[in-house]
């Protein structure tokens, strides 16, 4: 698969922090037609030195991925990735001088190659792949937050996430001393059209936005240019460091063995509740509570059922008797 891109679009603004602790790659200025690699990073704030975090891990994961990427004829594979990510956990090792406790950062990820185009993402930047032709969104990372767990657990409702207290709150993001460090939440893919959307952007792009205006605003007939000013007018007063890059498929040129290639985008989609949750006001495990204990003295004992039916009601009241255990 060969593609063909206009000039992506960035956003990069302070916002109303003392100091700018997201990095993107390609730095400010830099893009063009030509880039295949997008990065936006999060430095940690509540850790020392988020901003050093941040460009390290820009700088070394985009050095290390273009230099598998010229030895593999353009093909980016988990394993690859998995090895940049490992050597640049190596040097934001050797970046962290001691004198500070952690440090640590977000991480969004995309590049388009000729398997079509690898996502991976740690922490809460985001990224999206939407269709504005049906204004679709075909992806949407799930954060790595305490509010996205609870969420996910049926604890509090979609709208809940975002005014809770706890919504800063990650629970995955590159971070040194590490026992065990962070792995990237990795999907690939195959179904790319023109006039296609990526978006990748750290959390305070979010702040006052959710994905219908988005969506909204992608689905103008104006310049690319003119919806990334329009989206750093709508973000103009948020509070945190935001950037962003817009990146807007122009051709695509498909190749022998094209439909090979891995796309797991549609069950990612398929899994990630929030793009499918119609009652996004109410926790979802209260649409449909536990079974009482009145409700269950008619039913007969497991061993009598007979039958897929029967199985499959047996399995659902495990899973309500597990949920309502959990929210006590």
């Amino acid at each position: 698969m060969k593609l063909e891109l206009y000039c992506p679009q960035v956003i990069y603004e302070q916002g109303q922090r003392q100091k700018q602790e997201d990095s993107i790659f390609p730095l400010q200025g830099d893009a063009s037609e030509a880039n295949r690699l997008f990065m936006v990073c999060d430095g940690l704030g509540g850790m020392e030195k988020g901003e050093l975090a941040s460009a390290t891990v820009c700088h070394e994961l985009s050095r290390a991925v273009m230099g598998k990427l010229a030895a593999n004829d353009y093909y980016l594979t988990d394993a690859m990735l998995h090895a940049a990510v490992n050597s640049t956990y190596d040097l934001l090792e050797t970046a962290d001088d001691g004198k500070h406790t952690r440090m640590g950062t977000t991480l969004t990820f995309l590049c388009f190659h000729r398997g079509g185009c690898l996502a991976a993402h740690m922490g809460d930047s985001r990224i999206y792949h939407i269709r504005p032709r049906t204004g679709e969104i075909l992806y949407r990372s799930v954060d790595h937050s305490l509010v996205q767990h609870l969420y996910d657990m049926g604890e509090i409702s979609y709208y809940e996430m975002r005014t809770s207290p706890r919504r800063n709150i990650i629970i995955k993001a590159m971070l040194t001393l590490q026992e065990i460090r962070s792995t990237a939440t990795v999907v690939h893919i195959a179904d790319i059209q023109p006039d296609d959307y990526f978006y990748l952007c750290s959390d305070g792009m979010l702040e006052a936005m959710d994905d219908d205006e988005l969506t909204a605003i992608l689905q103008t007939h104006v310049s690319d240019e003119e919806k990334a000013r329009e989206l750093t007018a709508r973000t103009a007063q948020n509070s945190d460091n935001h950037s962003a890059y817009l990146i807007h498929i122009k051709k695509v040129e498909h190749e022998a063995g094209d439909g090979r290639l891995l796309n797991d985008e549609a069950y990612a989609r398929h899994c990630n509740k929030a793009l499918n949750d119609p009652h996004k006001d109410v926790p979802w495990n209260t649409i449909n509570p536990p079974l009482s204990d009145d409700d269950l003295e008619d039913e007969p004992a497991p061993a009598q059922k007979k039958g897929p039916k029967a199985l499959l009601k047996s399995y659902l009241q495990l899973f309500h008797n597990f949920a309502h255990a959990l929210k006590r």
